[in-house]
């Protein structure tokens, strides 16, 4: 059976970063087409924002050599961008081998989704087995900043507590700023739990999953494990 993985690599040189990083209110998602020859043509959907500062944005970036707008709908534009240099010339002082990169596009997987972000990528794929997503993730990882954010089985459910969720993180944020996590504590659990305006049972039990969260992204070292 295939595994599913969601996953970050962080590198600003990535296609349509910088577009990415001028227009952050907006979500931009990336297609490639590799039938073009060494440059592959970029297909971006990009949701809310400003067709305005999207497309200036496409304009001033380096790695853009000229786009068209090709349709829109609602506050969802889909452009063709003719890319500036091959991807060679983009990610060549990036990346240790080249070859390697060329290398993954032969694998059992499928990238469905890549998600243009202000520092990177986020992708989300199909790998037909583990060593199949491992020779991906060891080679991003001995290049940039990877990030595992979800590895599950085909088929199976999405695992809950993936990342921190917002009233986790906003939970956090309040006990740190409250004083909680000092030495000694500033103030009592019950106090943050009524900033929260919640009971401190439900509080306690946000910060412990946020901190078994953070342990896990911080402090393990191997993959998530997988049900037989």
């Amino acid at each position: 059976m295939g595994l599913v993985a969601e996953f970050d690599i962080g590198c600003e040189a990535l296609p349509l970063v910088t577009v990415a990083a001028a227009v952050p209110e907006s979500t931009l998602l990336l297609e490639l087409q590799f039938n073009h020859g060494e440059r592959p043509v970029f297909l971006a959907t990009v949701t809310g924002g400003s067709g305005g500062a999207v497309e200036r944005a496409l304009t001033d970036a380096a790695d853009v050599r000229e786009w068209t707008l090709v349709g829109r709908a609602g506050d969802t534009r889909r452009y063709q961008a003719l890319p500036a240099f091959s991807l060679e010339e983009q990610l060549g002082r990036h990346l240790d081998d080249l070859a390697d990169l060329e290398a993954l596009a032969t694998t059992d997987a499928i990238i469905e989704r890549i998600e243009v972000t202000p520092d990177g990528w986020r992708q989300t794929g199909w790998f037909a087995d583990r060593d199949t997503f491992e020779t991906l993730a060891s080679f991003w990882q001995r290049n940039v900043d990877f990030r595992l954010r979800r590895l599950t089985r085909d088929g199976d459910p999405e695992s809950p507590g993936e990342g921190l969720t917002d009233p986790q993180r906003e939970a956090l944020r309040t006990a740190y700023e409250l004083g909680y996590f000092e030495i000694p504590r500033r103030t009592s659990l019950e106090s943050v739990a009524d900033e929260l305006d919640i009971s401190a049972s439900s509080a306690s039990e946000r910060l412990r999953r946020a901190q078994s969260y953070l342990i896990e992204e911080t402090v393990a070292t191997t993959w998530p494990s997988l049900p037989d």
